[in-house]
């Protein structure tokens, strides 16, 4: 995709999650951060998310949230998709942080928002019925986690809040196994469900896509490879789309552990964040552990755009 093309109606595609750059000090890095939606634009990625747990959005503050996600949506919204995180504590804070947004929440293409834990089907609905009313209108994507972060909710109980918030137009869906949900949901599904797409770093995505995801929201360090991915997939090429994932299968083994570690070493070493730094809570590569993404890396090397290529 071009700088100029439009941005699509319906979500399909590869749509990384953005992380959040910090500088050393630990407050966030702005201009690191237009440097990655700058990136992935170029890479050719249909659209990209912000934030969600690849972000370490539980570690931000709703006015460093609310300022990043501006950012975001002002670099990005009118080239690419932009899919808002909007998964908080509670109903009060969601409500709170779309308010804060104001009518820069119109430029997103959906807003995602975590199924909360410990809520029958009924209170669901409830729920996502009121952060409708809330959205100013923008689709909602609902987000399936595994327990326990999440409640891993069956295909069974997904399609019955879709009947009943018709303005859930996505689902992204992490429960596993996700691939066989994702086919029971698309059979059951009302026509205002628009698409299902995978998550868990993208460590699933050809089961996925073969069942008719529509697309992919995987973290950022690999987006051009899963760029390549999704072309052959659409060109029906399953030899290619089987190489393209054998190939990242190294690193999304290493991303797996190390999540915001990993995502930052590699975009660090490629020059597109000033600093490794992160707030959550989570182990760090070591210099062993470093050697073998760089290893793994290079064998992708002819499927990145060159380092000094890097807008």
């Amino acid at each position: 995709m071009t700088h100029t093309e439009p941005v699509p109606t319906s979500l399909k595609g590869v749509f990384p999650v953005l992380p959040t750059p910090f500088f050393e000090n630990g407050h966030p890095d702005p201009d690191s951060l237009a440097r990655l939606v700058s990136y992935l634009i170029q890479s050719g990625v249909q659209g990209m998310t912000y934030p969600g747990v690849a972000s370490e959005v539980n570690e931000l503050t709703l006015a460093e949230r609310v300022a990043l996600t501006q950012l975001v949506l002002e670099k990005a919204s009118h080239q690419r998709a932009v899919i808002v995180g909007g998964s908080t504590k509670n109903l009060a804070d969601t409500q709170s942080l779309f308010s804060a947004l104001g009518p820069s929440l119109q430029k997103a293409s959906a807003i995602m928002v975590a199924a909360p834990v410990g809520m029958d089907t009924e209170a669901l609905i409830a729920f996502f019925s009121a952060v409708a009313d809330c959205a100013q209108g923008v689709p909602l994507m609902l987000q399936n986690l595994p327990a326990p972060a999440g409640p891993g909710l069956s295909a069974d109980v997904l399609v019955e809040i879709l009947h009943r918030v018709p303005s859930i137009h996505y689902v992204k869906e992490e429960a596993l196994p996700s691939g066989q949900r994702l086919t029971q949901v698309l059979a059951k599904a009302p026509p205002s469900l628009k698409g299902v797409l995978g998550g868990a770093g993208g460590r699933y995505i050809t089961d996925e896509l073969r069942r008719g995801g529509c697309g992919t929201m995987p973290a950022i360090e690999l987006a051009e490879v899963h760029v390549a991915l999704w072309q052959a997939h659409e060109q029906n090429n399953a030899a290619a789309v089987n190489a393209l994932f054998t190939r990242m299968l190294p690193v999304l083994n290493i991303q797996a552990i190390f999540r915001w570690s990993l995502t930052k070493y590699v975009l660090h070493s490629r020059g597109l964040i000033a600093s490794t730094r992160q707030r959550a809570q989570g182990p760090l590569i070591d210099a062993l552990d470093a050697q073998d993404v760089d290893a793994f890396m290079g064998n992708l090397r002819d499927l990145l755009i060159p380092d000094g290529q890097l807008q």
